[in-house]
């Protein structure tokens, strides 16, 4: 029998901390020229409303607990420098040595949950753009084989299955009872939301950036 890559860590997340992870994981490389992040702009990020499902409502306490977890686990590290503002940057890809397409498609199942092939062809191309259906599925698969990723059981009715993370333990079936939304691409409302949220990425490194010379 195969021994997956997750059966080898001794980490598990928790929903707190699969949230941080992943949007460290995406603001590196939406917003490059802002990472590593302040404690209160990782927070704005878990927060936001575009791009995320569940939408949350984390406090800076619960974020500073889930970076202390993933530091822990090896998966995060605090920047101090010559900043009065400390900042966090993820190592979760370096140690589990994945490419730039496993981290495209790990970090929006971590933040937007269980999605089909489509979805995640169309979600992912802020992060890295993908050649057609068949590459992403190449993918997924590979991410399977480390036991990163499965796919879930079809829904009646329902022509595509939806692919979830194992990050933060297993999926049970159960969870897939309520039909997922038909497959499609970003709408023009996702589209005008994440451009509302690269805005306030920009006013927040703006104020953080100001606050270091206060």
């Amino acid at each position: 029998m195969v021994t997956t890559y997750t059966e080898k860590m001794d980490w598990q997340l928790d929903a707190a901390e699969l949230r941080v992870l992943g949007a460290l994981m995406e603001k590196e490389k939406t917003t490059p020229e802002y990472y590593p992040m302040s404690l209160n702009a990782l927070v704005n990020a878990c927060n936001q409303k575009s791009n995320r499902d569940p939408v949350v409502a984390f406090d800076e306490e619960t974020v500073e607990t889930a970076l202390h977890g993933l530091r822990d686990k090896g998966l995060s590290s605090r920047i101090s420098g010559g900043s009065r503002v400390p900042k966090h940057e993820h190592r979760f890809t370096e140690r589990c040595n994945l490419g730039r397409r496993e981290e495209a498609v790990l970090c929006v199942l971590m933040l937007r949950g269980p999605q089909t092939v489509g979805e995640l062809r169309g979600r992912t191309d802020r992060l890295y753009t993908f050649d057609d259906l068949e590459s992403v599925e190449n993918t997924l698969h590979r991410l399977a084989e480390i036991g990163f990723v499965k796919k879930l059981p079809r829904q009646t009715g329902y022509k595509e299955q939806r692919w979830a993370q194992l990050l933060a333990g297993d999926v049970e079936v159960a969870e897939e009872a309520e039909a997922p939304p038909p497959e499609r691409g970003p709408s023009d409302r996702e589209r005008i939301a994440a451009l509302e949220q690269e805005v306030a990425d920009l006013k927040q490194a703006f104020n953080d950036f100001r606050r270091t010379f206060e």
